[in-house]
């Protein structure tokens, strides 16, 4: 069956950010963009209220989905934009609709920082759930935003990409992820920025810093790890121009800093079956909630 590339749209301005970088990944990829809009059935005495009869539900049931699609296809010629309904619980549906997805696209808040979480509940719903690539879309994201300022230092979507960050855990290190980021910077005719962020082991914290010798051989080996990582992958894309950085400290802190000169950062959930729930990951958590650029989070087992 031929994947799609999924956006869950609720007429909000940041699912309509996320259908417009929806649309411009599905020309990237050559595939059809699905918009799919969730219903949450509300109970009958509400549904008999005035302000919720038969003309509002239409209008979010039909016209909104209709309405967005039409745009999309006018201002992005090419691409073959389907439309699909579904009831229930936004974030179990838009979950199930990932698993015939190429990736499934969703919309958050915007910016993070000290201003308070960006991620809503549905958001990460899917997030944890979906076993396919999740992208979060900012609400004031353009298509300018990904890619270079102009000469005259003018936000332009003519100029080259932004590079691919991506962020990696040498200690587990996985192919799904890794071939993702590639792919994703391939395909933008850009670079891949590998951040990688090194802590000591517990038995060496508390020396490290008075020890400067023991803080180089330490950021050697973290370094020498990460390129080993990426030798094969280096061979497999010869085409991207590959950045490291591995540097000491939190992995969610230069994740998030090197998001700000980036069309797309990459990030991984482990996925996990068990009785408890899902997990997705403290790096991935905050990146999701403090990222300034798109983030894809990449399940991987």
């Amino acid at each position: 069956m031929l994947r799609t590339i999924t956006v869950g749209l609720d007429g909000s301005q940041e699912s309509r950010a996320a259908a417009e970088w929806a649309a411009r990944e599905a020309k990237l990829r050559g595939l059809p963009l699905k918009i799919v809009h969730v219903w949450e059935p509300v109970p009958e005495p509400m549904a008999q209220a005035p302000l919720l009869g038969a003309e509002t539900q239409q209008h979010w049931t039909e016209r909104v989905p209709r309405e967005a699609a039409e745009g999309i296809a006018r201002r992005h010629p090419g691409v073959e934009v389907r439309t699909e309904q579904v009831s229930g619980n936004p974030g179990d549906a838009l979950a199930e609709a990932a698993k015939s997805a190429e990736l499934l696209v969703l919309g958050s808040r915007g910016f993070g920082g000290i201003s308070g979480f960006m991620v809503g509940s549905v958001g990460l719903s899917a997030v944890a759930h979906a076993e396919r690539p999740v992208v979060l879309v900012r609400a004031l994201e353009v298509a300018a935003d990904e890619h270079e300022t102009d000469p005259a230092g003018i936000p332009s979507a003519a100029t080259p990409f932004r590079p691919v960050v991506l962020g990696l855990d040498v200690d587990h290190p996985d192919d799904t992820l890794i071939e993702f980021a590639f792919e994703a910077a391939q395909r933008r005719a850009t670079s891949l920025h590998v951040v990688h962020g090194w802590n000591p082991p517990p038995y060496f914290a508390y020396g490290t810093a008075a020890n400067p010798a023991l803080h180089e051989a330490l950021s050697l080996s973290a370094s020498e790890a990460v390129t080993e990582v990426l030798g094969p992958w280096r061979k497999k894309f010869p085409d991207v121009e590959v950045v490291e950085t591995s540097r000491y400290g939190s992995g969610a802190v230069h994740v998030v800093e090197a998001s700000h000169d980036a069309s797309l950062v990459v990030v991984g959930r482990r996925i996990r079956r068990n009785p408890f729930g899902t997990h997705i990951g403290h790096v991935t958590h905050a990146v999701l909630h403090h990222s300034t650029a798109p983030v894809a989070v990449v399940a991987h087992g």
